[in-house]
């Protein structure tokens, strides 16, 4: 409950035009359903030192919807019956979705000198099909870095046909994913030699932007899927899966299974690449062979 204001001689100088009233934040018990809502729903957990960030967030979604402040929001979501026409909004807005061309850029070198090669020594045919999946793609740089490289190892001589899959929670940043167009900013850790595959956007709306090559864009697609769902409509032989910097938000139950659920598409002999900051996870059926890179049994 909103505590009341004391009362106040009149000479007392009213707050300035701009500055927010006191109940223009989020009530501690509206917080706490929020963060339940969405911890339920996503696995996402937000703490206390989220506050500052939720509201920021959810004041945008109130605009939005024509709502005057936070405490219409939360009526709106949760007593008049808006959740369902609102959860993605809601989870879009509450999403962290960072994402840069060659992020922990070891990772896909380790891609190119290691795990490539011995997946390849271990499959059979003229021209065999490498399947990977990033499964928290965002807006899909992870994803694209993935077919730079491949596409790159292709054009060298090497002989294997590639299909990469990006999946996320948000709908909103696929759709960016899909449409491949990224700021010229996002050219800087990008190599030299791959760069040919990001390519000024020639529309005049798109100017000072680049957008990835048509032939990688062939190979990669994307599609909505909540790593808090009990299946997982992705194949079951996946060669590699770029699972990072998505589990921190996670507790330890909602990590296991998750990895748990990942491990299950991957083929025997498979790669799990968790992000850096995980490598506190473990206990899984998959060992360890680099910094958060793991490799399902070849022979279960």
């Amino acid at each position: 409950m909103t505590p009341q204001p004391r009362s106040r001689p009149r000479a007392t100088v009213a707050p300035a035009p701009h500055a927010p009233a006191p109940s223009d934040g989020l009530s501690p018990r509206d917080y706490q359903r929020v963060s339940a809502l969405i911890r339920d729903a996503i696995g996402l957990q937000l703490g206390p030192d989220k506050r500052i960030t939720v509201e920021g967030r959810l004041r945008k979604r109130a605009r939005t919807l024509g709502l005057p402040g936070l405490r219409e929001y939360c009526r709106h979501l949760l007593d008049e019956g808006g959740l369902a026409g609102e959860m993605a909004g809601l989870i879009d807005a509450l999403t962290t979705n960072k994402t840069d061309f060659f992020r922990e850029a070891d990772h896909f070198d380790l891609l190119r000198r290691r795990i490539v090669p011995d997946l390849l020594s271990h499959r059979r045919g003229a021209r065999p099909k490498l399947k990977v999946w990033s499964a928290a793609a965002s807006t899909g740089a992870e994803a694209y870095t993935v077919a730079m490289v491949l596409a790159d190892m292709v054009s060298q001589g090497a002989s294997f046909d590639f299909a990469v899959l990006g999946t996320d929670v948000s709908g909103e940043v696929l759709e960016t994913a899909r449409l491949g167009v990224y700021p010229a900013e996002f050219l800087a850790p990008t190599p030299q030699p791959l760069r040919r595959f990001l390519m000024t956007a020639r529309s005049p709306r798109m100017r000072g932007k680049l957008r990835i090559a048509p032939e990688l864009r062939a190979r990669t697609r994307f599609a909505e899927l909540n790593l808090m769902d009990a299946r997982y409509p992705v194949d079951d032989d996946v060669d590699v899966a770029f699972l990072r910097n998505v589990l921190i938000y996670f507790n330890r139950d909602d990590q296991m299974a998750v990895i748990r659920k990942v491990l299950a598409h991957l083929r025997p002999g498979g790669y799990l690449l968790l992000g850096h900051a995980e490598t506190m996870v473990g206990g899984f059926a998959a060992r360890a062979v680099a910094p958060a890179v793991f490799q399902k049994e070849l022979h279960p």
